[in-house]
């Protein structure tokens, strides 16, 4: 299964809005800590927020920041909410498929397995887990902002 960038930053700025919960964060500063567009990552945040997964607001003392509870948002509803056409693929998809040739082979129920295998997994991690985990992303998404020190350890 492949994602897309949009989806990669999509989750990574979700990560980042958790572990950085406590505080205001600007697409600027996003855009600096993952060296990527601007305007790239105004649409993504944009993605986000009408999604609920961000709240934001505009002007000069506007930003972003988690739109609800980090244990809330599983990993699963992101990747379906930014892939919006990850099962449409014109050969498995079951709704739109004209190939006779796909519906008898047995591909379009082994794909649709693989599928929801996959979603259940995606389903089961929040972005708290992720962000708990203190290891190699974490460090990567405190290490590449120079603007924010390091996470504080939270007893909730």
């Amino acid at each position: 299964m492949r994602l897309t960038g949009f989806t990669k930053y999509g989750l990574l700025v979700l990560v980042y809005a958790t572990v950085h919960r406590d505080e205001l964060l600007t697409v600027n500063q996003i855009s600096a800590a993952f060296g990527i567009s601007r305007n790239h990552l105004t649409k993504i945040v944009h993605t986000l927020g009408r999604a609920g997964y961000l709240s934001t607001s505009r002007g000069r003392a506007g930003g972003l920041r988690l739109g609800r509870p980090a244990v809330l948002i599983t990993v699963g509803e992101v990747v379906r909410t930014m892939e919006q056409d990850f099962d449409k693929a014109e050969r498995f998809d079951t709704e739109h498929s004209t190939s006779a040739t796909t519906a008898a082979c047995g591909l379009r129920s082994t794909f649709w397995a693989a599928t929801r295998a996959y979603f259940d997994v995606l389903d089961r991690c929040t972005l708290a887990d992720l962000a708990s985990d203190h290891g190699e992303l974490t460090h990567l998404l405190i290490g590449r902002s120079v603007d924010h020190p390091p996470m504080r350890q939270s007893s909730s």
